[in-house]
């Protein structure tokens, strides 16, 4: 899609990297040449997807934490610049949510995933701009949301997460733009990844169904669109949907 090299000499951190939409991000922009630093929970699967992602180009370093841990992050960016000297790109993909009625959800799932979603994704973005972007005068921040443009019945817990990611992108972009920090989200429909696997078969099953396009998206289509606002010297503030069409038409399930 992009000329080769096209991101050699840029150093890039792609939290949530150890698997799914994450985990492709990372490989494509090891194929284009960056060097690539990914994050997540689990360092056995943090491990194993960092000894394939090699595969296909320069650096890909690892890092075990917690979004939701400020001293954590701390840690990793004294690591990237122990690493690096500097960081030029942040992906803000890890998160997660479960489905549940907004009645049923509990005080501690819904901690969980604000925690996780809205609060790990300002953490990350805070502590690598004051470490990075803004004293470089320059980086580029994409937030991974999910469609929120009608709400999201079912999951109202995420879609106020993202919502708030959506909002802060805005706010963000205005106030580093000065600083040349560009920050823009883009917001997956139902994509076809391991992300899947915690949701209903004969839920996912009927989701095609629903989309205008008549399929799911892959990984790669929402990479892809990551590189593109990465690359795009004069778009900040903006969330792309990657949805097949979906905020524009149809209903994922019914609601009771």
């Amino acid at each position: 899609m992009y000329k080769a090299g096209i991101f050699k000499g840029r150093r890039a951190l792609v939290t949530g990297g150890g698997s799914g939409i994450g985990y492709e991000i990372a490989r494509q922009l090891l194929e284009y040449g960056a060097e690539v630093f990914i994050c997540s929970r689990k360092p056995e699967r943090l491990e194993a997807a960092a000894e394939k992602l090699r595969e296909y180009g320069g650096p890909c370093h690892t890092f075990p934490l917690d979004i939701r841990e400020v001293e954590q992050l701390e840690a990793l960016a004294a690591f990237i610049r122990e690493k690096s000297g500097r960081l030029d790109l942040l992906v803000n993909n890890a998160g997660g949510q479960f489905p549940a009625p907004a009645e049923s959800i509990s005080p501690k799932g819904w901690q969980a995933v604000i925690n996780t979603n809205l609060n790990g994704t300002w953490y990350a973005t805070q502590t690598m701009a004051n470490h990075f972007f803004l004293p470089q005068q320059s980086g580029c921040i994409v937030n991974i949301i999910v469609d929120i443009s009608r709400g999201f019945p079912g999951m109202a817990h995420t879609a106020a997460a993202r919502a708030g990611i959506d909002n802060l992108t805005k706010s963000l972009a205005v106030e580093w733009a000065n600083r040349k920090v560009r920050i823009n989200c883009v917001a997956p429909g139902i994509i076809q990844s391991s992300g899947l696997a915690h949701y209903p078969p004969e839920l996912v099953a009927q989701v095609a169904k629903t989309i205008p396009l008549k399929r799911l998206g892959s990984t790669t289509e929402v990479a892809e669109a990551v590189l593109f606002l990465a690359l795009s010297e004069y778009i900040t503030g903006e969330t792309l949907y990657i949805d097949g069409g979906s905020r524009l038409w149809g209903d994922v399930w019914e609601i009771a």
